[in-house]
């Protein structure tokens, strides 16, 4: 009976006939199940209580199912081993932040990436540069700003759930509570508010600088003129005639100032 070579068995074997070692399998994950599809591994880590993105993921893997665990971060390079990686489903953990290297390497390889059903509100502008995969980011507190709107012209959304992707807060309130594609499509743009709300800010930093300017010209002049009065009186108060021609002088100087 003839036996059928796999491709980790062929690869295995020219590795030997090449180098003269064998090639080790790569290891599953200890929280994991790893399965074979298509010569790929097909790694799956659901509901495990895992409480970060295991570090020790086989190569070849082709599909991750990291759904319903603690995940809170997603961070920089997490999947850059991850060459054939087409598959990522990071949905339904406690993933807070996702920083803007998270998927890098993955731009050739990845299909489909879940990110649904987290706690993110925001995520950096850079973060899905590149990706050509279609993306959920359905059922997360999104807060609907300049930035989102930005990393939203540069993804492929999920359609059948782009409609779930809402505003749980905005820059401007009356937005909250809606989906952030219908509010784009009324014409909405958020970068402009962005860009109001600095103008005004700066207007009011300018407002307080100049107010602080004028009331201390103000003071200075009313300290003055308290001097001249306080000296005026102390010069009409002196008794000596001897002095007279001298304190008309002076009257006539500080009546002039004042």
């Amino acid at each position: 009976m003839q036996h059928s070579v796999g491709p980790r068995e062929f690869l295995s074997l020219l590795w030997s006939l090449l180098f003269g070692m064998s090639v080790p399998a790569a290891a599953c994950p200890a929280s994991c199940q790893c399965t074979e599809r298509n010569g790929l591994s097909v790694v799956q880590c659901v509901s495990r209580n895992l409480e970060r993105i295991p570090p020790d993921l086989p190569r070849d893997t082709a599909v991750l199912l990291l759904s319903s665990n603690q995940i809170t971060h997603v961070p920089h390079h997490a999947f850059r081993d991850l060459r054939y990686l087409q598959e990522l489903d990071l949905s339904s953990n406690a993933i807070e932040s996702v920083d803007g290297g998270a998927f890098l390497g993955l731009s050739d390889s990845l299909l489909a990436l879940d990110l649904s059903n987290n706690h993110i509100q925001a995520v950096p502008k850079e973060v899905f540069a590149q990706l050509h995969a279609k993306i959920s980011l359905s059922n997360n507190p999104w807060h609907c700003e300049c930035t989102l709107q930005e990393v939203l012209r540069e993804l492929r959304l999920d359609p059948d759930t782009v409609n779930e992707v809402m505003c749980h807060s905005a820059v401007q309130e009356q937005y909250a509570g809606k989906p952030l594609i219908q509010v784009l499509d009324s014409g909405i743009n958020f970068c402009n508010f962005h860009h109001k709300t600095t103008d005004v800010a700066m207007f009011v930093t300018m407002f307080g600088w100049f107010s602080m300017v004028i009331a201390y010209v103000i003071y200075y002049v009313r300290h003055n003129q308290e001097d001249a009065r306080r000296h005026l009186e102390y010069l009409k108060s002196l008794p000596s005639s001897s002095q007279n021609s001298q304190s008309g002088k002076d009257l006539d100087t500080i009546s002039t100032v004042l």
